[in-house]
């Protein structure tokens, strides 16, 4: 292989590998700047970087949360009659192709506990706003399984972990408000970051959302911290500057693979 060819590779392995690190840059970037514009949000939503016993995602950097504290009514997804206050934070409308994973983390918080059954969630929903799929469903719970939520919709994407119980102990987390650093007797604490994957079936577009109530009071707050949302491994939010599409991967590829076989 002469000088030139070594050159070539050299270029499009670089160009490649920039490609890759610059979508996962990206990825962290997303809640960096506080909520994208064009997101959607009744209640309380916010952006963190680390705080408290809440670290930053796998992704890095700021995440973006929902919280009851100082929520509102007529935010949850009524699966009963004791919901009360919370927040519900709606991203803007993106398109995805058809088997597309649906990627991003997610870590539930709660202070409250013993039969008062918080809950939280994610979705996603079609351009009129039906639901496509149950994404997860979180709920405080004394004891056992925290992910998916007890006696909720069952989650459609692939959690990993599959299951997931309460990292037990009073959550300090400032979108907590002043529960930050209390409990209500057992059952409080938080999951942990965990990972949500999700194929889409059909081509369309897609609004994803977030959620968090109370349930049978308005005491004792909780949360959802999400971070790292990308649909075919573009960052789902404001356009950001240099995200390569799949399809410019693909190329980048194909060219690497095109001087490879190229004989001596």
């Amino acid at each position: 292989m002469n000088i030139k060819k070594i050159a070539s590779l050299k270029v499009v392995g670089a160009v490649f590998a920039t490609a890759l690190l610059s979508s996962a840059a990206n990825a962290s970037m997303i809640f960096d700047s506080g909520i994208p514009s064009g997101w959607s949000c009744t209640g309380n939503c916010g952006t963190s970087g680390a705080d408290g016993d809440i670290t930053s995602s796998p992704i890095g950097g700021n995440y973006g949360w929902v919280s009851t504290e100082n929520g509102e009514y007529n935010t949850n997804l009524s699966i009963g009659t004791d919901e009360t206050t919370g927040t519900i934070l709606q991203s803007s409308l993106f398109s995805a192709n058809a088997n597309d994973d649906l990627n991003f983390f997610f870590n539930y918080v709660t202070s409250d506990g013993a039969g008062f059954s918080d809950y939280a969630w994610a979705r996603l929903l079609d351009s009129s706003f039906n639901q496509v799929a149950m994404l997860f469903t979180a709920r405080t719970l004394e004891t056992g399984t925290i992910v998916p939520g007890l006696d909720m919709p069952l989650p459609e994407a692939t959690l990993t972990p599959g299951s997931v119980d309460i990292i037990s102990g009073a959550p300090t987390w400032s979108p907590l408000g002043g529960s930050s650093g209390d409990c209500w007797d057992s059952g409080c604490g938080y999951t942990g970051w965990v990972e949500s994957n999700f194929k889409i079936a059909s081509a369309g577009n897609f609004y994803l959302e977030f959620g968090v109530t109370n349930w049978n009071d308005e005491d004792f707050q909780s949360g959802l911290a999400f971070d790292g949302i990308t649909v075919g491994g573009v960052v789902v939010g404001e356009p950001p500057v240099s995200v390569p599409e799949t399809g410019t991967l693909a190329l980048f590829g194909l060219a690497l693979v095109g001087l490879l076989r190229r004989k001596k």
